[in-house]
């Protein structure tokens, strides 16, 4: 990418760094650990022309969640759309894909270092996990 002069570099983190709860400790700062990286690469490369992103979903039924949780994955769908405050949609995997898509294009050839949370709006409303799963079991 430098000595073509243009790129763009795509980190993947999760919408851990801006929420706080119940996760493990090592989990949350390699998540966050993410987003920095993403800052200090944009500010070293961006001279070479690459850009240098991050996106951090919220939850989102896998079967790497689902190994982790004792519930059904209709459950976890209705959980996350819950604790989101964009309403009308309940968002699947396949949907993150269009993050890196955009990312990746020329219409984003002057976006380069944020960490677009893609959570439905999540970490905005909600200020930590624990509250979705306090609220879900009451």
């Amino acid at each position: 990418m430098i000595p073509m002069k243009k790129g763009s570099i795509i980190l993947m983190a999760s919408v851990a760094p801006v929420s706080n709860g119940i996760m493990p400790h090592a989990y949350k700062v390699s998540k966050h650990t993410m987003v920095v990286l993403t800052k200090n690469l944009c500010i070293e490369l961006g001279a070479s022309g690459t850009r240098v992103n991050c996106i951090s979903p919220y939850g989102i039924v896998t079967p790497m969640v689902m190994g982790h949780l004792t519930m059904e994955a209709s459950r976890v769908e209705e959980l996350v759309y819950q604790s989101t405050n964009l309403k009308g949609t309940i968002w699947k995997a396949n949907d993150i894909v269009e993050a890196p898509m955009y990312l990746a294009s020329d219409e984003s050839r002057y976006v380069s270092g944020i960490n677009l949370v893609v959570d439905g709006g999540y970490s905005t409303t909600n200020p930590s996990i624990n509250m979705v799963l306090r609220d879900s079991v009451s």
